[in-house]
């Protein structure tokens, strides 16, 4: 079977991996549960190996696209790909309460494929059934809404996980150069200081300059300093917006923006709409 929306894809069926694999790759998060069988992928360059019980995740932060692949005659699995909006609602989310949320995400960068235990794949396996049971529904507007809820709680059952797969690390065990060390240290400290938004600030705080900052996250993740901290403003401003009914004037105190006008400025220039036009969006 294969379900397809918006922002989600749901397939049990090589042609509907092929088909993902080249219309949604780059900008979307996959995730591959291997239930008999292998499949050998490509990804970045690399190849990887997905046996039975192996669940593999690619996240889209990186633009990291699926290539080449190769699966044994027994191959058996369930797919699910959620946008990369949802991915990155449901990393907001995480960070708001997880100290250790870019730990974990830079842990699925470098470790895509991990062995489930009975308790995670019992987990997951509920999930795909539930969100593949929603799409074979009507779609309406709430349903749409609980294949999305659905589609985060299997993401955070699997960052839950994590927390056993890697353990009491503070740090991926590949960043040990200074570069490695500083850039997650800023990502702690985005975590930590969420309405902070001076490139200048998160500098001082590291003993650097903010061009050595910018240089630094630049080489490490492709985004710029000043980058990130807007991708997490606006992250930010599209929950508050888009997720709860709080004024326009509410949303840029809660932000710590110096004033209203300031805060439409500011998301005018980063989405391209006012914050009513945004908001408006999501009601049309």
């Amino acid at each position: 079977m294969t379900f397809s929306t918006d922002t989600l894809f749901l397939t049990d069926e090589i042609e509907g991996f092929k088909f993902c694999r080249e219309t949604r790759s780059v900008n979307a998060m996959t995730i591959i549960i291997c239930e008999a069988g292998y499949i050998d992928v490509v990804l970045n360059g690399q190849t990887v190996h997905i046996g039975k019980d192996d669940i593999f995740i690619r996240i889209p932060t990186y633009g990291q696209e699926l290539g080449p692949y190769q699966y044994s005659p027994d191959y058996q699995f369930r797919q699910l790909t959620v946008s990369k909006s949802i991915y990155e609602e449901i990393m907001f989310s995480y960070m708001r309460t997880e100290p250790r949320w870019w730990q974990k995400q830079e842990y699925l960068r470098l470790h895509p494929v991990f062995h489930m235990d009975e308790r995670v794949k019992q987990f997951c396996m509920a999930y795909h059934n539930l969100v593949a049971l929603q799409l074979t529904q009507p779609q309406t507007d709430y349903r749409r809404q609980i294949e999305q809820l659905l589609g985060r709680a299997g993401i955070t059952e699997i960052m839950l996980y994590l927390d056993h797969v890697i353990g009491d690390d503070a740090m991926p065990r590949e960043s040990v150069n200074s570069s490695d060390y500083i850039f997650h240290q800023f990502m702690t400290m985005l975590h930590e200081h969420p309405h902070q938004r001076e490139v200048q600030w998160f500098a001082s705080e590291l003993n650097i300059t903010p061009k050595y900052l910018s240089e630094i996250c630049k080489a490490r993740s492709g985004k710029s300093a000043s980058e990130w901290i807007a991708e997490i403003t606006v992250a930010e401003i599209t929950h508050l917006l888009r997720h709860t009914t709080a004024s326009i004037h509410d949303v840029a105190v809660e932000l710590e923006f110096p004033n209203t006008s300031f805060f439409c400025q500011y998301t005018k220039k980063h989405t391209g709409m006012t914050p009513n036009h945004f908001r408006k969006q999501k009601k049309d």
